[in-house]
């Protein structure tokens, strides 16, 4: 179980550079820290004792589910992430979660190892969907699996997470063969191809996409493919949906999404929950704390007064990142009617707080994606459940998961809002955003 370090002062805090934080800019059990900073929020107080009004600039803020970083070297945006003394981001562990997803896969090969190689060529021949070339996330989990199977190559210091194309005969420089000794044989893991579902628009992480590349696969070597490994479970669910069902493919997604995990009832051989009802709860209560004026850990590591609260077995904070991550969970057959409903807000942080004293705020928030499946049919879902129980009227801004402008160009009045949740469409453009929080 990770635990949270001592706070660091925030003198310490900033002090600290903007060095790279690793490769895809997660949390790992060496660097989380304790979420509580023992200060309150100097802009609720002074709102509060002096009824003034409070500049954009210094408004709460929050950046969750796409983290602000160098979309080329996955190095943390700290200037986004210390826009003022209430800005955090909200995601999950994405190295501990892709670390997760790849052993759930290799566990998958070795428990079926004598019916996994379909054709019997003593090739476990897999390809993967990998969302968005560039995105933290998408990069930490296409080396989780290629580190899992053995097919991950190094380069410059991490393994390689460029897509491979077509991988037939293994001459890919990308990735190499792995190998597997199970059964009293000796197999070969090779990642048959890989590409980045980005549709014509530009849109990444496209479902739609996905479903065209396994047709396109399946009818070049379609006996070949043993598994299908998608970096979220749209993409999974589309490719399995075309093709992995009607074959007898596992497939593995991530997201935990409502209907892949009632497809591992179908096949779907398993998916990662990442503790979207944490991360929602997460997104909403660090904004509802700064706007009370109390300790960010309120309701988070220290029970509030209605009694919410969230162990250290669900998520962590990093302190020098400014960063909170729920924890994955491994969803396969063996446990995923445990987590047929998606959309259920966590137990624990399940009480209403009372208005009298948590007066009703406007928050403005916007997904980078109406038509992400996690983010539409997982995440706001929860966002909307959530900010009920905060007193928190959420106005939901609905991008086009191409140019930040269709976004950017609906946050006109900020000043008629008292906070912001803002979700990216690259994680590049942080300063789209705190330009406009600082005019």
């Amino acid at each position: 179980m990770k635990k949270k370090m001592v706070v660091l002062t925030m003198a310490a805090l900033l002090a600290f550079s903007a060095t790279a934080c690793g490769s895809d800019g997660s949390s790992g059990s060496s660097t989380a820290s304790s979420a509580s900073t023992g200060s309150t929020s100097t802009q609720a107080e002074s709102t509060a004792s002096e009824g003034g009004e409070v500049a954009n600039k210094d408004k709460p803020l929050v950046w969750f589910n796409r983290q602000p970083s160098n979309s080329s070297t996955g190095e943390l945006d700290m200037t986004a992430l210390s826009f003022n003394e209430d800005t955090y981001y909200v995601g999950f562990d994405a190295n501990q979660g892709a670390e997760l997803q790849g052993t759930m896969v290799m566990d998958y090969i070795q428990a079926n190892i004598d019916t996994i190689d379909r054709n019997g060529d003593g090739v476990i021949g897999y390809v993967l969907a990998i969302g968005d070339i560039g995105h933290n996330d998408s990069i930490a989990r296409t080396r989780g699996v290629r580190k899992a199977l053995g097919t991950g190559v190094e380069k410059d210091g991490a393994i390689n997470s460029e897509p491979v194309g077509t991988n037939t005969d293994g001459s890919a420089t990308a990735v190499q063969d792995g190998t597997l000794e199970a059964g009293g044989k000796s197999y070969v893991i090779r990642e048959l191809a890989s590409q980045e579902m980005k549709n014509s628009a530009g849109a990444t992480w496209d479902a739609a996409t996905a479903g065209n590349a396994i047709g396109t696969w399946s009818s070049s070597f379609g006996d070949e493919i043993d598994v299908v490994v998608s970096n979220n479970d749209g993409m999974g669910m589309s490719m399995f949906n075309a093709w992995s069902r009607d074959n007898e493919v596992p497939t593995f997604g991530y997201d935990a999404n409502n209907d892949a995990v009632a497809a591992i009832a179908e096949g779907y051989g398993g998916t990662i929950s990442q503790h979207a009802d944490v991360q929602a709860y997460l997104t909403l209560r660090v904004l509802r704390n700064a706007l009370d004026g109390v300790d960010v850990d309120t309701g988070i590591g220290t029970a509030d007064e209605a009694g919410n609260v969230l162990s250290d077995d669900v998520y962590v904070y990093n302190e020098e990142e400014r960063s909170y991550y729920a924890l994955n969970v491994a969803v396969t057959a063996d446990n995923y009617q445990e987590f047929t409903d998606s959309t259920k807000v966590y137990e624990p942080v399940s009480n209403q707080l009372d208005e009298s004293s948590h007066a009703a705020k406007k928050v403005w928030l916007n997904i980078y994606n109406s038509s992400d499946n996690f983010l539409s049919s997982t995440y706001q879902p929860l966002l909307e459940k959530y900010d009920d129980l905060l007193n928190l009227e959420v106005d939901y801004i609905g991008g086009d998961g191409q140019t930040e402008s269709n976004i950017t160009n609906r946050l006109g009045n900020p000043s008629q809002y008292d906070a912001f949740a803002i979700n990216m469409v690259k994680t590049d453009n942080a300063a789209s955003y705190t330009a406009l929080l600082s005019q």
